[in-house]
């Protein structure tokens, strides 16, 4: 290992999950619709996510096995069963937001229909998936170079929009406003710490770097904190301007904005049409990296439970085909956006889950095991993100 800069790269691959078009769906309908009130969801499922990632590294790191094999090697076959049925719902939900995100944002930009978008995003995301033959880095640049389309894209949004200080610092009390909130909450959630990222941090580490001692495991592990808290505090600043700039220029004048297309309207008629063009490349941005990240997840995760090698292209054409039959019914695209991350939500927990049992286990990670304090911070984490789900439930059912 010469210096830590080499490294670094893997965070920053599954950190494209964390500003993927779902997210934009989330924050720009929370801040249009709620203003700051829920500034706290970003900011705490962000910190989540930092603990989430750094884990799921580390478990790549210590045992060489993707977390998925490790469900294969430590638990009974019908519960790795149901978790890769689980995992595949997940995939579809996954999917749905990313390449109905990159459809949007070619409607946008282009006047593409959906349906053409949508087949255009998936045939992009095969596109970056092909640099993973040259090697890990070429793929790896590529996608930081599409999260860094992603970071200007806002940050000149919020430049143009401005910050309210006050507003943003009164969103830091955890509240919500109804059931529509707490929907819509745990739909940031989802789109945050998404479950297919816990999948494949793991597999981006396990392989490719020397771990022969001790020392190596410990100096690749503090290189990757490095990575993680990199990468997770770009993608939560990303976040924040996302809701922040939703806040400040399209909540409170007339009906809230739910849609991403009334957004760029939005941001176009109160901001310019250079403000509405950087929100419009930087969704595309999303939409392409995102989907080809979750496309490389989905591969992960099925040959990890099930030990068979699936062709990419059958994988992709599982989870895409669900998308484009949205896109095709003229079902709204947000809503949808929106309801994929709550089934994206509902997923976390049978990742988190294992990832805690399994780290916590000295036979599995030897010297990399978790510290107790560790795996109890991992566990409050788990239990919030469940019983925000249960209460979703309760209070929709009621």
């Amino acid at each position: 290992m010469r210096g830590p800069l080499p490294l670094l790269g893997p965070a920053f691959v599954a950190a494209i999950a964390y500003v993927d078009p779902g997210n934009f769906a989330t924050n720009v309908t929370a801040g249009s619709t709620y203003g700051y009130l829920l500034v706290w969801v970003v900011v705490v499922s962000n910190l989540m996510a930092m603990l989430i990632q750094y884990l799921s590294a580390k478990t790549g790191i210590a045992t060489g096995r993707t977390l998925p094999q490790l469900c294969r090697d430590h638990f009974p076959r019908l519960t790795v069963r149901l978790l890769w049925l689980q995992a595949q719902a997940v995939a579809i939900a996954t999917d749905l937001a990313e390449v109905v995100g990159g459809a949007i944002a070619l409607n946008i930009l282009l006047d593409l229909p959906l349906v053409v978008g949508g087949t255009v995003t998936a045939v992009v995301a095969f596109a970056l998936l092909g640099l993973q033959q040259r090697g890990h880095r070429p793929y790896e640049l590529a996608v930081i170079g599409l999260l860094s389309v992603i970071v200007l894209g806002f940050l000149a949004t919020l430049v143009v929009g401005g910050v309210d200080p006050g507003g943003v610092a009164s969103g830091l009390t955890p509240r919500f406003d109804g059931v529509d909130s707490v929907l819509l909450a745990t739909g940031m959630l989802g789109a945050t710490v998404m479950p297919h990222a816990i999948y494949l941090h793991g597999a981006l580490t396990h392989d490719r770097y020397e771990r022969d001692t001790e020392r190596e495991r410990h100096a690749l592990l503090r290189s990757q904190r490095v990575d993680v808290v990199g990468a997770m505090v770009l993608a939560g600043l990303v976040n924040l301007a996302m809701l922040i700039v939703a806040a400040k220029v399209l909540h409170g004048d007339g009906p809230a904005v739910d849609t991403i297309e009334g957004a760029h309207a939005g941001f176009a008629d109160r901001l310019g049409q250079g403000a509405a063009l950087g929100f419009a490349l930087a969704l595309l941005a999303s939409g392409f990296a995102a989907s080809s990240v979750g496309t490389l997840s989905g591969q992960v995760v099925t040959q990890g439970f099930l030990h068979r090698h699936v062709p990419l292209v059958a994988l992709r054409l599982l989870t895409l085909a669900p998308a484009l039959v949205v896109l095709a019914v003229g079902v709204d695209p947000t809503r949808a956006l929106v309801l994929s991350q709550v089934v994206l939500s509902f997923g976390i927990p049978f990742a988190l889950v294992p990832l805690l049992l399994l780290s916590r286990r000295r036979d599995v990670m030897g010297d990399l095991v978790n510290r107790r304090r560790t795996t109890v911070v991992g566990a409050v984490v788990a239990a919030v993100i469940i019983a925000l789900n249960v209460v979703l439930i309760a209070l929709t059912v009621a």
